[in-house]
């Protein structure tokens, strides 16, 4: 039996792109000489969550002080942004101290990540939103958490706020002073820790969880192995161009935005060699369906009902199973479209070809998937609006029971 499940983990692994799958342990067992700190302490980030701020909101919500804190934080949106009047004095002190950059950040990097998100974000929008998106919804302590918090069920309203945490990251300017994302990190920094208070007084979450308090640090690497390290893999795979430099520019970016979540640096993988082991260890061998992670793929995907994506739902479906693998695509239980399964098997190399520069030669289907791609990035940039503010607020309770 063990060895069925390493094959069936080390197959997912190859079709997913992530080369150095490893059979599930329970045991820590990634050097933090691979981190951006080169040492460390060995804990396991399953154990590790993020006390002060996990403290002072806890304190928050249990003192109804949530409702005039999100008043006061609106207006906070820029980095170079004062932090909000109105704040508690203990809150405002944490900020002051984690709204900035860590001393190892590098401002060249960061620039070139973001030049290389503008000069890829046909690729990315797709593989963030219906690789990485979907990928999401078999993580089942990710699915779970999700499905149980208030934002599980506003799915739009959820994907909308994710998808903005990408924009801002993704953005020119985004680390600079005048730029959001350390602020957005920020933010759902604090959302986090309120979800860490609030889900464990949900019966619905407890019933069905492995967990005794959500979103570790394990937990976000495992979602930044499902969004970063995934991306890098199938644009290697797709044949995009992809220089050294802008890949390594491409993880300090990564890097950053976990260190601004609340990892810590050594759990932070130095290079991708490093992530892809820490990957191969965290999250290929986690993936599977669950209850909660099939009711989200299908509100996630049954949201391209409300924007003319111009194609159809067997399209989206066999795009998933090409981008994800047909085992994932069974598991969440996606009709198969032949037809289309054959065309993006033909086309969409052909589409990465000709976008690059590579091939002369358009292939019939580019506008239908250039335009595919476009609607799907405006789907998710804040219900088709303008995604210039991460609409992000501190919840105040669970999702109730359907």
């Amino acid at each position: 039996m063990h060895n069925l499940s390493r094959r069936r983990v080390l197959s997912l692994g190859a079709a997913l792109g992530l080369v150095s799958a490893t059979s599930a342990t329970n045991a820590w067992a990634w050097s933090p000489t691979g981190s951006v700190a080169g040492t460390g302490t060995g804990t396991d980030p399953e154990y590790v969550w993020d006390d002060e701020v996990d403290q002072l909101v806890a304190s928050l919500i249990d003192n109804r002080q949530v409702p005039a804190v999100n008043t006061a934080m609106a207006s906070w949106v820029n980095n170079n942004d004062p932090l909000p009047s109105g704040l508690p004095a203990d809150l405002t002190a944490y900020l002051q101290r984690v709204n900035k950059l860590p001393s190892w950040a590098d401002p060249a990097k960061l620039a070139r990540a973001a030049d290389f998100n503008r000069r890829k974000d046909t690729y990315l929008f797709l593989l963030y939103g219906l690789g990485s998106g979907i990928m999401s919804t078999v993580i089942p302590r990710e699915a779970r958490s999700v499905y149980w918090s208030a934002g599980g069920a506003n799915m739009q309203d959820r994907a909308a706020k994710t998808f903005t945490f990408g924009y801002d990251l993704a953005q020119l300017k985004g680390f600079e002073p005048t730029g959001q994302f350390v602020v957005t990190a920020n933010k759902t920094r604090v959302v986090h820790a309120a979800v860490r208070h609030l889900l464990p007084q949900s019966p619905h979450w407890t019933a069905v969880t492995d967990e005794r308090i959500p979103i570790s640090n394990a937990d976000i690497l495992v979602t930044f192995h499902s969004l970063g390290t995934f991306v890098r893999r199938k644009l290697l795979d797709w044949k995009v161009p992809f220089s050294a430099e802008d890949q390594d520019a491409f993880l300090h970016s990564w890097q950053v935005a976990l260190h601004l979540l609340g990892v810590r640096d050594e759990y932070i993988p130095k290079s991708w060699a490093y992530a892809e082991a820490q990957s191969g260890q965290v999250l290929t061998p986690i993936l599977t369906p669950t209850t909660e992670g099939i009711e989200l793929a299908e509100d996630l995907l049954g949201l391209t009902a409300q924007v003319d994506l111009g194609v159809t739902r067997g399209f989206l479906n066999e795009f998933v199973r090409y981008v994800l693998s047909d085992e994932i695509g069974d598991w969440l239980g996606l009709k198969r479209d032949y037809a289309s399964a054959a065309l993006i098997r033909t086309a969409w190399p052909a589409f990465i070809l000709f976008r690059e520069g590579l091939s002369p030669v358009a292939p019939g289907a580019f506008y239908v998937f250039d335009q595919f791609v476009r609607a799907l990035a405006m789907l998710f940039l804040n219900k088709g609006a303008s995604g210039t503010t991460s609409p992000i607020v501190i919840p105040t309770g669970n999702r109730a029971a359907s």
